[in-house]
């Protein structure tokens, strides 16, 4: 840890190894063995009083009275590779494999647990309830309440993450004896970037109570073993003395994730010990995933709202930009129609001359702020709520500090839509920014205030929408169209026979590429026949092999350029169009048994044709690596390849269910990909995918 003065490096939080704590939960029992043997190594609680004397060295069969090798040969697989394996002596049994090690978890079972037919009942009741929430608030308030009448806490709040990491406890349902805590905002701190990930990983927890002696594995050698998919895992006496200072006697928690990202949890407080089976936790996790669904289709409507006003306003837009009148004069007539389409202050066009309308600066310091922002580099928009971060001058035009704006270097023209500033008061549960003692005695000490703090945030204006930024740019191709639209009506009669001369200078571009991209494929051919008659010529072996790799490289290759070529368009193309004709024709190449595993998921984006190139080599090295490496010699699996864009990036993800990483693999084809990726200026990711891996490959879209 880190000391400066009186204040303490929070950082230090994020670097405690909560994954790995050496002991679990009194409550429960812990078996750890050799999953070829089965073979117990080691354990952490009460064993001896519930299982058996002498279980160390023991097999799991023999210590548990059960077929440990059928139950995991024949049990379904849960998140993160659990098996629950029944009921023993009174004690849910789950299996999980840590590494080198199979681990045993058992914890009581409820006596007084709801019967198959009740929970599914009781699921499709408040599922059906959510459905019917008109709005985000809505649906947090009645999963509040739905969650505490599951677990009988105290206390359940709906906590959100903000974009700073910071919680925000958007719907809470408590003990009218209790303070609240709504709408009350908690540090990043208090739930650090390691505590965050096992949330993702392991997404329900609880603690029956925070005064426990924590269990030790012994024998002690066996301490550092990986505990991330164990619920009975002990926690880091910081958590415990926060919840300490909190005055709560037992937590609980599930996360509400969405779209593999932690979007909340679901926190209970109790004032009490207070525990939550395994069956319990089940069923909070699958009312989560519920509840996640729910959260995204309240957030796509609100955004489909948005983004259907604010097309319709540029539908009534573009008849007249693509009119006769000139460009300029068409927003200037209807610049309070652009003010209000964006919801801004003040609207300006910066020009030879400045046209404003609604609550804006002086001209002059108008024409400050468009050279500020024509000298930046984002593309031709830029958007901020808090000006002062980003321009030493933003002063200028205060109290403006919300800015959307569209800089058209052809025109010589900038359009400015202006947020006044928006104070807030943010109501934090303890000050965020009050020092934390230093105990010389701890790690870290945690804060030991939550009474209610208000401050009071300035320079900021409201956010403006990811909708009306996507509007924003829409807009700024339009403008630059229509100028060119504009620009052509206004040659004369000569312009025709240039664009003739240009018609037939693409026609002519594109007849060379084409006769290139012949050439190409002939001499593919025949470098890959030679490598075929190489091949055959060593016979059987290690060279013959690295032939027939090399001949299968340049067959991707070829697919490559062959369906490039096919597309009209030459400039740019559909990503999604072109990957799927790609991995069709790659289908037939594999083999039938490995063309029907292959399945795609292609989002339409619109690409560069030259980029599209790299991206089809990058995504044929993908799937064949994953056919040669994925699974054993002489087997198939599936495959799956996802294409997604956000904001100004592509992601592509082949994922198969194989055997995972196996060493670097580094080859030809390794490197060529690396070198394609680096080109691009992207880079490639190789993740788990429980079973099997993900390579995601995230790539500009455009040239930076």
């Amino acid at each position: 840890m880190r000391q400066v003065g009186a204040q303490v490096d929070l950082t230090a939080c994020d670097r405690e190894p909560i994954h790995v704590p050496g002991a679990v939960q009194p409550h429960g029992l812990l078996l750890i063995a050799d999953p070829q043997t089965l073979r117990i190594l080691a354990g952490a609680g009460d064993i001896e009083g519930r299982l058996a004397l002498d279980w160390l060295g023991r097999t799991l069969t023999d210590v548990l009275g059960i077929d440990v090798a059928s139950v995991l040969s024949h049990a379904a697989v849960g998140p993160g590779g659990t098996v629950i394996g029944g009921v023993v002596s009174g004690h849910d049994i789950a299996f999980h494999r840590s590494g080198a090690y199979l681990l045993a978890e058992l914890e009581p079972v409820d006596p007084e647990a709801r019967s198959p037919a009740e929970t599914l009942g009781w699921l499709d009741a408040i599922a059906s309830g959510f459905e019917r929430t008109g709005t985000l608030k809505a649906l947090c308030e009645r999963a509040a309440v739905a969650f505490r009448a599951l677990t009988g806490f105290d206390r359940v709040m709906v906590y959100r993450f903000l974009d700073d990491k910071a919680g925000y406890v958007v719907a809470e349902d408590r003990d009218a004896a209790l303070d609240t805590f709504l709408n009350h905002h908690f540090p990043a701190t208090d739930i650090p970037r390691q505590a965050r990930a096992l949330y993702v990983r392991n997404r329900t927890r609880v603690i029956p109570t925070i005064d426990y002696d924590p269990q030790p594995i012994r024998p002690a050698a066996f301490a550092g073993v990986d505990l991330s998919d164990v619920a009975i895992r002990s926690v880091s006496p910081i958590h415990l003395q926060y919840l300490r200072n909190m005055e709560v006697g037992a937590s609980a928690s599930i996360s509400i994730v969405k779209d593999g990202m932690l979007w909340g949890l679901i926190a209970c407080h109790h004032h009490a010990p207070r525990g939550l089976s395994r069956d319990v936790r089940t069923v909070a996790a699958a009312l989560a995933g519920g509840l996640s669904r729910q959260i995204t289709a309240k957030e796509e409507a609100e955004s489909y709202r948005e983004r259907l006003a604010l097309r319709a306003e540029e539908d009534t837009l573009v008849p007249a930009l693509f009119g006769d009148e000139r460009a300029e004069r068409v927003l200037a007539r209807r610049r309070e129609d652009m003010r209000r389409m964006m919801g801004a202050d003040g609207f300006a066009i910066v020009g030879d001359t400045v046209e404003t309308t609604g609550v804006c600066p002086t001209d002059d310091k108008l024409r400050d702020l468009a050279r500020w922002l024509s000298k930046r580099d984002d593309g031709g928009v830029f958007s901020t709520r808090e000006l002062g971060a980003e321009w030493d001058e933003a002063g200028l035009i205060a109290p403006f500090t919300g800015v959307l704006s569209i800089t058209v270097p052809q025109e010589r023209w900038t359009l400015i839509w202006l947020r006044a500033e928006h104070i807030e008061e943010v109501e934090w549960a303890g000050n965020p920014h009050k020092a934390v003692k230093v105990d010389p005695d701890a790690t870290l000490t945690p804060r030991t205030s939550f009474e209610s703090w208000t401050q009071q945030v300035r320079g900021r204006a409201r956010r403006w929408t990811l909708e009306q930024v996507d509007a924003a740019q829409r807009l700024r191709r339009m403008l630059r169209e229509a100028g060119l639209l504009g620009e052509l009506r206004r040659v004369n009669a000569d312009l025709n026979r240039a664009l003739a001369e240009k018609d037939a200078a693409l026609a002519q571009k594109d007849l060379l590429m084409r006769e290139v991209d012949h050439r190409v494929q002939n001499s593919l051919q025949l470098v890959a026949s030679f490598l075929m008659l190489q091949a055959r010529a060593a016979g059987p072996g290690e060279v013959a092999d690295q032939l027939q790799e090399a001949r299968s490289r340049l067959s991707a290759v070829a697919l490559v350029h062959r369906r490039l070529y096919r597309d009209d368009q030459i400039a740019t193309i559909d990503l999604s169009r072109y990957l799927s004709e790609l991995l069709n024709d790659m289908r037939a190449s594999l083999g039938r048994e490995w063309g029907n595993r292959l399945s795609m998921d292609l989002a339409p984006v619109l690409i560069p044709t030259d980029r599209a190139v790299n991206v089809g080599l990058i995504a044929a090295e993908l799937v064949i690596n994953a056919t040669k490496y994925a699974y054993p010699a002489g087997q198939v699996g599936p495959i799956d390849i996802v294409l997604e864009q956000h904001r100004n990036k592509l992601r592509l993800i082949v994922a198969d269910q194989g055997r995972g990483k196996q060493g670097d693999n580094v080859g030809f084809g390794s490197r060529m990909m690396s070198a394609v990726v680096q080109r691009i200026g992207g880079e490639v990711e190789y993740l788990d995918n429980q079973p099997g891996l993900r390579a995601v490959l995230t790539a500009p879209i455009e040239d930076d």
